[in-house]
């Protein structure tokens, strides 16, 4: 073929291909593509204009990277290189810059292109060159990147001031994400730093919305987005979903024994899979460590090569790596993983790819389905459900089969293209404070107007409002992360410094505590000890087993040697939030005939089993269960929606539990609950965020806890609440929840007895105790009660003191001495008593999970039944009417006026005098916030 190449020699079907340099022309013919696809076609037009921000969505492995830059570098080749870095490529994953690395190394070192890599296992040398001399293209994490801002942050303009594109790759992964919103503030002090707006390239294979994949490529300015889709986003798949019945286990070991399903799927993966390459997905690495002993167990048992290895996050570098080569390689290998090779690492061509249980999303699947079948052959999956055997003790939850459904759920939506949406909701607000510190150490300083405008104005975090933004920074300095100097500067403050400092402060999600696991001199992984671990005991990791010699706390080391015997470990996550329209699916084939041609015959029984339970329990009609004196709820909704949904009734005084795709409410009737339901639907005008002020933990990501309270609640509310959706699924329920019980011998009808009890009066409670340990150690030793009509008017008082029967302690809050106690009654002998003046009321007491903690254990340990009808907290009284977090008592009535007899020691009844003297200043003043927090009171019985 002579050079250059006549237009009758060019790729057939190209039309773009003349426009890039000659010598990627020439890369392009050695590699034998017999033509360029639609969206590389179409991406080289746009990306060589130098001003327009692209995103290539197209399956994995149809060439997104090359569409990017087989424009990029002809661009480079025609420019003049007076130094800087040219391009940024940022991944997600170091593993996947590693092997992009390699593939554009193969591209761009024919061209006289550098390709350098920069993450956390790069050698400093190589890093020191970049540094030195800047140029060509760095591939690099959002971590790495933010700490170059920290760490050189005079130099970023310097070292980008050649800068023409940034490339995202795997975009998916970052939106909706903590690490998303991150990368989307770099991105923009980027071009603060080099003074002017760098085009953006987004690659993509599982876009769930394009308009929100705009949005968040260029926030602010996604409509001049272009989206290019490949045609033929995957081929056909070849997928089969194999069922599997097992007893539930009546012991911790019992899943060891041969027969269960795990042994059954692993010979099934043993004898199927073996000789091939395949990759074995799960959800939990705990999963993955107990399949591969087992497989590496039957290889040894039968005599033959061992073929099946673990890779997942807390695997050593060189574990993983030496897993990735074998991959590679020409031998046969199967791998089980997690997510670590979900995406684009090439990793040669897969004989097909497993996944065990349901997936974790119709995103997830698509991408884990995608590494099968790259040459022109149909993508193979074998995916592997488990159910428990039906017994007389099974739960109607495990009757329905709801892990199948969900897998034919998501095999159904897949087909459609359905991909879940990028999570838009979240405020973001720990990553904020995160760049807030990482703007102050770049520059040393900033002025919090110079910090609003890059961050919020000008930035990715637009949905922050000048007051909270002012809000956050006095939070950040009631926390020392930041101090202001009399000029008004802002710097980091003692807390922060540390922060800053520390290799962490990088990445926007918090490292749990880690331990490294070491056998002699080579470390194996790090294991996340969510118990305490003994030196004896034995753990399955990296495949093999090994027994614990030694821990150092101090070090955080386990040393461990081989062993015999073992058992996977627990490792520290959660499973991933199931999306509302994958649990609408299921209900879809729940109410169908139609049964998937890819269920082998014991998935097809399973499938028959839950539609033969859905429609005995009548869950087209009503959507509860009554199940001895509770109520099972089946919404069909989202994990979110469900937990606002549980969340809301708990604080409603109704407590309800998730369980799977149902949610439990104990003591309560089907009909009880639809009249409370219905209150709510109706007269409730709770939100969210008043939702969130009820959870006993509103810290979620890595920052939160430096958050004042309100923020804290706020950004709770906007990221793991959906009011919307839980005022929907209420409708619903209302609707098709029956309005009288019925009667399971008679068959008759009957109304529902009222679930909570109107009560009569407020009983303003306070307890003297020994310490803080209400279940453990500690009891009380002073009791109080001071009743009060629903009006405010007191209409008696009541306190007596109690023998704890162990010694007195914490004398200097209470000032009860020894003496005092002498002679008087143990707690049994005033319950009663007690129980009477607590009786039908409306039981209220400053920081009333402290009082009623002490109440329901010392109740617990007498034969006297407590029944709280509805409580009150006069603290979270306080702060929801003024909200400035105030804490003590003293501080409550003071701050409104009411002056107070209180001395230095705590005694019940001056302390429940106080009390009710809050109480009823608000029974005056705001008696709607007051009725508003009985209401949303928890109910207590024992």
């Amino acid at each position: 073929m002579s050079w250059p190449p006549s237009a009758s020699e060019a790729p057939p079907g190209s039309s773009q291909f003349f426009r890039l340099h000659q010598k990627v022309q020439r890369w392009i013919h050695r590699q034998g593509w017999p033509k360029l696809n639609d969206a590389q076609e179409q991406a080289i037009p746009l990306v060589l204009k130098g001003t327009e921000d692209v995103i290539v969505s197209a399956a994995t492995a149809s060439g997104k990277t090359e569409a990017a830059f087989l424009p990029i570098c002809s661009a480079l080749l025609d420019e003049v290189d007076d130094g800087g870095i040219r391009v940024l490529y940022v991944s997600p994953l170091k593993a996947l810059i590693n092997d992009q690395h390699r593939r554009l190394d193969e591209l761009c070192e024919e061209l006289d292109l550098p390709v350098h890599r920069w993450h956390g296992d790069v050698p400093g040398s190589a890093k020191a060159k970049v540094l030195n001399k800047p140029d060509g293209i760095l591939l690099i994490t959002p971590e790495s990147l933010e700490a170059m801002f920290v760490l050189r942050g005079m130099e970023i303009g310097w070292l980008l001031r050649a800068l023409r594109w940034v490339v995202i790759d795997e975009m998916h992964s970052f939106m909706g994400t903590e690490r998303g919103a991150q990368l989307q503030s770099l991105l923009h002090r980027v071009e603060l730093a080099t003074r002017r707006r760098i085009p953006r390239i987004g690659l993509s294979a599982t876009l769930g919305s394009m308009e929100s994949a705009r949005d968040y490529l260029r926030p602010g300015n996604g409509r001049n987005v272009h989206l290019l889709t490949a045609s033929h986003q995957s081929g056909d798949i070849s997928a089969i979903i194999r069922g599997y019945v097992h007893k539930a286990p009546t012991t911790e070991d019992e899943e060891s024994d041969e027969g269960t399903s795990v042994e059954r799927i692993c010979e099934h993966v043993f004898t199927t899979l073996r000789g091939g390459n395949n990759l074995v997905f799960f959800d939990r690495r705990g999963d993955v460590e107990l399949y591969a002993d087992r497989l590496r167990r039957r290889s040894e048992e039968r005599a033959v090569p061992n073929e099946f290895f673990p890779h997942h996050g807390s695997l050593a570098k060189d574990v993983r790596e030496h897993v990735e080569d074998l991959l590679k390689s020409n031998r046969p290998v199967t791998v089980m993983c997690t997510s670590t090779l979900e995406m684009g690492i090439d990793i040669g061509t897969l004989t097909s790819v497993a996944q065990v249980g349901a997936p974790p999303s119709v995103a997830s699947l698509r991408q884990r389905i995608g590494r099968s079948g790259r040459r022109g052959e149909p993508a193979v999956l074998r995916m592997y459900v488990t159910a428990q055997e039906i017994d007389a003790d099974i739960a109607p939850q495990d009757e329905l089969r709801a892990e199948l459904f969900q897998a034919v759920a998501m095999m159904s939506l897949l087909s459609e293209r359905w991909y879940e949406p990028a999570d838009t909701s979240s405020l973001h607000l720990s990553t904020l404070i995160q760049q807030i510190m990482s703007v102050i150490a770049q520059h040393q300083g900033a002025r919090p107007a110079e910090l609003f405008q890059a961050l919020c104005i000008s930035g990715s975090f637009a949905h922050v409002d000048e007051t909270t933004f002012a809000t956050l920074l006095r939070d950040l300095g009631q926390a020392e992360l930041v101090q202001q100097e009399p000029d008004g500067l802002l710097l980091l403050g003692r807390v922060g410094e540390r922060i800053v400092n520390h290799y962490s402060f990088y990445a926007v999600f918090a490292e749990k505590q880690e331990y490294r696991l070491v056998h002699g001199s080579r470390t194996l992984g790090v294991l996340h000890v969510t118990t305490p671990t003994e030196v004896g005991s034995l753990v399955i990791f990296a495949g093999r087993r090994w027994k614990i010699v030694s821990v150092d706390d101090q070090a955080a080391l386990i040393q461990v040697e081989p062993s015999h015997g073992g058992r996977a470990p627990k490792f520290a996550g959660g499973r991933a939030e199931i999306h509302d329209e994958v649990r609408r699916r299921m209900r879809v084939w729940y109410e169908s005939d139609d049964v998937p041609a890819y269920l082998d015959a014991t998935a097809q029984r399973l499938l028959d089993e839950g539609r033969a339970a859905y429609r005995r329990f009548d869950l087209t009609r009503n959507p509860a269960l009554a199940k001895g004196n509770d109520t099972i709820v089946f919404p069909w909704r989202g994990d979110r929606i469900l937990n606002t949904l549980t969340a809301w009734l708990t604080r409603a005084g109704v407590p309800a539990v998730r369980d799977g795709v149902a949610f439990t409410v104990p003591k309560c009737t089907p009909a009880q609950l639809r009249a409370v339901l219905q209150q709510l639907f109706l007269e409730d005008d709770t939100t969210a965020e008043d939702i969130a002020a009820a959870l006993p933990d509103t810290a979620v990501e890595k920052h939160d806890v430096h958050l004042g309270k309100p923020l804290r609640i706020r950004g709770y509310a906007a990221g793991c609440l959906d009011m919307a959706g839980a005022r929907s699924a209420l409708a619903d329920l209302v609707d098709r929840l029956p309005e009288h019980d019925v009667d399971v011998i008679t068959g008759i009808p009957f109304a529902p007895a009222p679930l909570v009890t109107t009560p009569t009066a407020y009983a303003v409670v306070d307890v003297e105790t020994t310490g803080f340990a209400a279940w453990g150690k500690d009891r009380v030793i002073e009791v109080a009660v001071i009743r009060v009509a629903l009006d405010g008017t007191v209409l008696g008082e009541w306190s007596a003191l109690v023998d704890p029967q162990r010694p007195l302690a914490a004398t200097e809050v209470h000032g009860i001495t020894e003496d005092d106690l002498a002679g008087a009654p143990v707690f049994a002998d005033v319950a009663p008593t007690l129980a009477a003046h607590l009786d039908g009321a409306v039981v209220v007491a400053h920081n009333a999970s402290f009082d009623l903690s002490f109440l329901n254990a010392e109740f617990a340990r007498t034969t006297t039944p407590l029944t709280l009808s509805a409580t009150l907290c006069t603290m979270k009284l306080d702060d929801h009417v003024h909200q400035v977090g105030r804490r003590k008592l003293h501080d409550c009535i003071t701050a409104i006026g009411i002056c107070t007899t209180q001395g230095t020691a705590h005694r019940a009844l001056s302390d429940a005098r106080a009390t009710a003297d809050l109480l009823r200043h608000y029974l005056t003043h705001t008696p709607h916030d007051v009725r508003k927090l009985v209401t949303a009171s928890e109910r207590s019985t024992s």
